[in-house]
């Protein structure tokens, strides 16, 4: 019985998501913002787990965070040593944790419809996801 028991939680441990503990996610947003806790639900159905802190001063975290203005989103999350910046995918967020490419984050600048978080009832926008760096250069990490 102990044999098929090792091999039963050797096989779980296996299938487990393929998100570490390390990766957990702190996503800041101003207190009155619903957008940025539907993203946060997406980021959780799909494995993450995430931390909400509301506060008023999104400029200030932005700014500390290193979000190029031009880039800027609603809500500012941070995981694995990287900032993401607004609706960005899970997906985009599992590349960018998985590729440990050198750059600062990722954003899906303004507020894209039909992103995670932004669905609704009008046809979602073309939009894309940009990899940022310290220096400020961008260049498009994903298209959606």
């Amino acid at each position: 019985m102990r044999p098929l028991f090792a091999l039963s939680l050797l096989a779980c441990v296996a299938l487990a998501p393929a998100v570490a503990a390390g990766d957990e996610v702190t996503m800041y947003k101003d207190p009155n913002c619903g957008c940025c806790g539907k993203w946060a639900e997406h980021m959780r159905a799909n494995g993450f787990v995430v931390k909400e802190i509301a506060t008023p001063r999104m400029h200030e975290v932005k700014r500390t965070a290193g979000v190029p203005q031009a880039l800027a989103s609603c809500h500012t999350a941070k995981v694995g040593g990287y900032v993401v910046e607004g609706h960005v995918p899970a997906a985009d967020v599992k590349r960018m944790l998985a590729d440990k490419p050198k750059i600062a984050g990722i954003s899906a600048p303004g507020m894209p419809q039909g992103s995670p978080g932004m669905e609704g009832p009008y046809p979602a926008d073309r939009y894309s996801v940009v990899s940022f760096d310290r220096d400020g250069d961008s260049k498009v990490f994903a298209r959606h």
